[in-house]
């Protein structure tokens, strides 16, 4: 039977590097639908029993995605390398014992943690091993060493293996981690595209095992991979201007359809009389006999926590006098990991570019409908205004998004009248305030084998064998 609980170890998820040869912060690249410094933290997790990450950058990680209870530390002295990163760690740490952690290490498996935990025999060091010499970047580290490591960084000095000499170690062999890890997967680290390359091959033929451990989603430089487009995107209604956001121009239709429902320009589906797009100029035209209000020049617009330019004409006071949603619908875990699955798997602008969010509508186990804009917001409100356009129902529907669920976004979902919303990652206490009040159930963290039910949990049934 595997282990499950964690052991006293604070994991040092060490993320301060300047990943030249990668070209871009390769700590933020998608592994399956998250930030790689997200993934590791959560792996990190399943066998700690506290989780840091040591950054340059404690900014660029606002929107990472990291479990509530990982902390955030910024290095003592910028850019000193990983001693560095372990030196804070040290003197932050919780507990006795601090795991060091590469960033960028996908498929860290929890059962090598466990063994070098259970070989430390009164070590201050416990370090894996091999012909090729040490690995110190998935290493067991005591809390004595840190006067010795700060010694050594003091000294001028920048690598880790720089200190062993005046601390006590025990030695792992990587031949004795083979037997928990046969593949040594644990230590494989991405470091260059090419590299990124080589795991997402080896990614797709363990999907076409069937035993799949992450789905890895190559990012490149400007030239070799595609960016997300960002344009202004401003919708009209009976020619009457009413906002611009900041979009990706796809589906332009959708959004500004999406945009005038949600915003309460637009209910009556037969008053629709047309669409028109000027894509070149990112205009939306929309028609309809329902008209718009006589002061929309002069209504106070909000700019919202979404990505881009995000606009809504809703305060936190409107927001909080919305109906609440009546539905009987219900899903389990299992059904919720699915439809993400799904979702992730048709992300097609994601997996191309890394720089996007997707949104999709879940209706009877089947994901029936998906959008996608740089902008969260913007793909909820294309998700909602094609429901709308093509009549699809959304009062029984599960609403999956890969971005935070801030109280914009709850807003979006309660005015559809949909009753679940899952999110791979954040809810915000403005967001769960407002589900609680529309009767929305709210799941947050939806990954890693595990979600987090914000509020009204009778929609989430547990599986006939739990979470």
């Amino acid at each position: 039977m595997q282990d499950t609980t964690r052991i006293p170890v604070t994991a040092a998820v060490l993320a301060g590097g300047r990943s030249r040869r990668m070209g871009v912060d390769k700590t933020l690249l998608p592994f399956d639908g998250e930030p790689l410094v997200a993934r590791v933290s959560d792996i990190a997790a399943q066998v700690c029993a506290n989780v840091m990450v040591v950054t340059n950058r404690p900014e660029a990680l606002v929107d990472a995605g990291l479990p509530d209870a990982v902390r955030v530390l910024a290095d003592e002295v910028a850019y000193q390398g990983p001693l560095g990163g372990l030196v804070t760690a040290l003197g932050a740490a919780t507990d006795e014992w601090v795991l060091a952690l590469a960033a960028d290490m996908p498929w860290l498996e929890p059962s090598v943690v466990r063994a070098l935990w259970d070989a430390r025999d009164g070590a201050q060091v416990v370090l894996p091993t091999s012909e090729k010499g040490p690995e110190p970047l998935l290493a067991l580290y005591h809390r004595s060493c840190l006067s010795e490591a700060s010694r050594v960084l003091e000294s001028g000095r920048r690598r880790l293996v720089a200190m062993l000499p005046r601390v006590k170690v025990v030695e792992v062999s990587l031949d004795t981690l083979r037997r928990v890890d046969p593949e040594l997967r644990s230590f494989v680290n991405v470091n260059t595209p090419e590299e990124l390359a080589d795991v997402r091959d080896e990614a797709v033929g363990a999907e076409s095992s069937q035993t799949p451990r992450v789905s890895v989603i190559e990012v490149g430089t400007r030239c070799s991979r595609g960016m997300p487009a960002e344009r202004p995107i401003t919708v009209f209604l009976n020619d009457e201007e009413i906002a611009t956001t900041q979009g990706t121009p796809e589906d332009l239709a959708d959004l500004g359809i999406g945009f005038l429902v949600a915003e309460g320009f637009l209910a009556d589906r037969d008053a629709l009389q047309s669409v028109d797009v000027d894509q070149k100029r990112g205009l939306v035209y929309v028609r309809s006999s329902e008209q718009a209000p006589a002061d929309v020049a002069e209504r106070k617009r909000y700019v919202t926590s979404g990505c881009g330019k995000g606009i809504t004409f809703a305060s936190i006071g409107h927001a909080r006098g919305i109906e609440p949603v009546v539905s009987d619908a219900s899903f389990t875990c299992d059904a919720v990991y699915d439809l993400m699955g799904q979702l992730a798997r048709n992300a097609a602008a994601y997996r191309d570019t890394g720089g996007m969010h997707s949104c999709g509508l879940g209706v009877g186990g089947e994901l029936v409908l998906w959008r996608e804009d740089v902008g969260r917001h913007n793909a909820l409100d294309k998700l909602f205004g094609r429901a709308w356009l093509d009549r699809i129902p959304t009062r029984d529907a599960l609403l999956l998004t890969t971005g935070r669920i801030s109280y914009e976004m709850a807003v979006k979902a309660a005015k559809a009248q949909v009753p679940v919303v899952a999110s791979r990652t954040a809810v915000t206490d403005l967001a769960a305030e407002i589900a609680e009040r529309a009767a929305i159930t709210l799941v947050g963290y939806a990954r890693g084998g595990k979600l987090v039910v914000y509020t009204n949990p009778h929609r989430i049934e547990q599986n006939e064998e739990g979470v």
